[in-house]
């Protein structure tokens, strides 16, 4: 039994997710190593343990309160949408997803704490724009289409990119806040494409974000000026000699990106097909951010 609940735990983390909030941090890491600092390796291991625990206080949090809501009963589950499903399978592990939960909010809070006493009022700013993203995401920030877009790229891109590399003592610049957008408008395009098959389910139990508000065709052009609009900003970022050239290795992941938006109008009403581009679509995120850190650091 207590390893059925471990794994439900586990699973309900949403594993193969995590990869994200590494990743968003280590942009925040090689800012930082373009800024004349000291990097202290313990603070790396620690920036990277904070970001990490972020994400899985969210997903487990998120999907308690989906959970007790009964929308995991409601949604039709897809690798990218409608929860992990490890609650409806083993309820009894509810309680223990809520602990872990806060757990890990937990940890991050004492991380946080901890680069406070090192740096100063700058990381309780970011930080506690932080906590209120997490807190508040699944039971109050879900009710408001727009703030339902901005939260997840807010949290992702300026508080976990922004947010690690003034941890490590560095300072936002022109540079670090190019790179915060493209994170934001990266992840805020990922979770609005992926709130599309959960629509009807979301609507039943109170949530109100913009594919109910504006309907799929509207919120399907929104997902494609995002991704394209986070593209076309690294170009940007280029020209004007904000970012350097390297940076433009991000460019290598456009044809997906505009495979994903031409293709999307498309398979609206095919969910086998939204299901494979919703995959594309993760694919090129990940793809984009890993480029973009790379070129900042050839760079």
């Amino acid at each position: 039994m207590e390893r059925q609940l471990a794994l439900a735990v586990l699973r309900a983390t949403r594993p193969g997710f995590l990869v994200l909030a590494p990743l968003c941090v280590l942009l925040g890491i090689v800012l930082a190593g373009r800024q004349p600092i000291a990097i202290a390796p313990l603070e790396v291991a620690l920036v990277l343990l904070g970001g990490l625990l972020a994400h899985v206080a969210v997903n487990l949090l998120n999907e308690y309160d989906d959970f007790r809501s009964g929308l995991d009963h409601l949604t039709r589950r897809t690798p990218f949408s409608g929860g992990s499903g490890a609650l409806p399978e083993v309820p009894g592990a509810a309680s223990a997803v809520l602990v872990a939960g806060i757990t890990a909010l937990a940890g991050v809070v004492a991380i946080g704490a901890l680069f406070l006493w090192w740096r100063g009022w700058p990381v309780l700013a970011v930080g506690l724009t932080g906590l209120v993203l997490i807190v508040c995401y699944t039971r109050w920030i879900t009710r408001s289409p727009w703030l339902c877009l901005l939260a997840p790229g807010l949290g992702f891109g300026p508080v976990v990119v922004l947010g690690s590399l003034i941890a490590l003592g560095g300072w936002p610049d022109a540079t670090a806040f190019i790179v915060a957008a493209v994170v934001g408008l990266l992840v805020s395009e990922l979770l609005l494409l992926n709130q599309f098959p959960d629509c009807e389910a979301d609507r039943r139990v109170g949530r109100r974000h913009l594919p109910i508000l504006l309907g799929p065709r509207r919120a399907a052009r929104l997902v494609a000026g995002l991704l394209l609009g986070s593209q076309a900003l690294v170009g940007l970022g280029v020209l004007l000699g904000e970012l350097p050239v390297a940076a433009g290795l991000a460019c290598l992941a456009l044809p997906g990106a505009l495979w994903v938006a031409w293709r999307l109008p498309g398979v609206l009403e095919a969910p086998d097909r939204l299901e494979a581009l919703m995959g594309v679509n993760v694919v090129v995120l990940l793809a984009t951010l890993a480029l973009l850190a790379l070129g900042l650091w050839a760079g």
